[in-house]
């Protein structure tokens, strides 16, 4: 084993962990489009890249309202307990640990997409300038509806149905998803939260909903098998906010009261530019946090061993390597080249592009 530090285990929280590699929530579009399950190709695809130190999930819906796209999975019946069991029975046998996004898309989502065609919900009535995936096109998100106080303990308790969900499919923490543009960044930002109840306005009202959703996945796990994910300086998903660093600053100190397990920030512009803006300082951010931190965005093996030597990181989060390369873990370790990436098979579909990419053992997809 190499003596390189993002080679070596690690605690994070209450669970141990052999490396410092983490595979990021990647959305694949592969559910099992009757009931959003995952099923066999899901387990064998997890199981082939367990030899990261922490697996994260895809993003996965909390309740039939939380979906955002076709073909996404969820954690909310009883099929895809069962399909989410198997993933994480194959990811155990190889050693590896796994926990699950719990996701709700707020805005981002569309009729089609909703139980009884219904609006989607977000903290204010204002449209994002964005788009998502109906099963047959992308389609423009419409103007959503604002949740009305009494509706939002419900989303609440679903997050905490889905975290008791996870444990029954036998995860070993589960990931809160509050980046990208999604409900709980919709209610954090006043690019989108114009309420002027108890949940806008203020910083500390508009971090009112994180901090529940929070109570109620804590309850479940305890915070040393919880993560959250963040992404200050992301306007993904048509997401603004006048002082992100004033915002996030408060977030994190927030989050401190749980004793999380990690934190999981997106640097820079979600798969985009790392660039920070003007008053922006990723550093002062994880300065902040007591746990382990975890970095984000267009990293590669010399600046996650960098980054891990320096002790500025923790863990480091790999995206689109992972999908290309299910041992990653032992090409960076080898310093050895990767495959060549597929984009036409990243969303929807079967197992090509999915599960037929080739170890090192197997030979590898040479860049074109």
């Amino acid at each position: 084993m190499s003596d390189l530090k993002l080679f070596t285990p690690t605690r994070v929280g209450a669970v141990e962990l052999k490396n410092r590699i983490v595979m990021a929530p990647l959305t694949r579009n592969r559910a099992r489009a009757e009931d959003d399950a995952p099923f066999e190709i899901h387990a064998k695809y997890y199981g082939q890249r367990a030899g990261a130190g922490l697996i994260i999930t895809e993003a996965s819906q909390i309740s039939p309202q939380g979906k955002g796209y076709a073909w996404t999975p969820g954690i909310h019946s009883e099929a895809q307990v069962e399909g989410w069991r198997r993933v994480t029975d194959a990811v155990h046998a190889k050693g590896g640990k796994i926990v699950l996004q719990l996701w709700h898309v707020g805005r981002i989502s569309h009729p089609v997409l909703q139980p009884g065609g219904a609006d989607p919900v977000a903290p204010s009535a204002i449209a994002a300038n964005s788009k998502t995936f109906d099963g047959e096109r992308f389609v423009d998100t419409p103007r959503p509806r604002a949740l009305a106080v009494d509706e939002i303990p419900g989303i609440v308790a679903d997050y905490r149905n889905a975290a008791e969900n996870a444990k029954r499919a036998g995860f070993d923490g589960v990931e809160v998803h509050a980046a990208n543009g999604y409900l709980i960044d919709q209610f954090l930002r006043d690019g989108s939260n114009k309420r002027d109840d108890q949940y806008g306005g203020s910083v500390e009202n508009r971090v009112r909903f994180l901090r529940e959703v929070m109570d109620a996945v804590v309850s479940v796990w305890g915070g040393d098998r919880v993560g959250v994910r963040l992404s200050p300086f992301s306007n993904a998903n048509d997401i603004a906010d006048s002082d992100p660093q004033a915002t996030f600053s408060h977030v994190i100190k927030v989050l401190n009261g749980y004793g999380l397990a990690y934190l999981h920030l997106v640097e820079g512009q979600t798969g985009g530019p790392r660039d920070i803006p003007e008053g922006g300082d990723l550093a002062a951010l994880y300065g902040l946090f007591d746990g382990a931190r975890m970095g984000n965005n267009g990293y590669d093996r010399a600046s996650a061993i960098d980054a891990v030597k320096a002790d500025t990181l923790d863990l480091v989060a790999f995206g689109r390597p992972f999908i290309s390369n299910p041992d990653l873990v032992d090409r960076l370790l080898q310093d050895t080249s990767l495959n060549a990436l597929d984009p036409d098979t990243l969303y929807g579909g079967g197992e090509k592009g999915y599960t037929d990419y080739p170890s090192l053992a197997e030979g590898s997809i040479a860049a074109e």
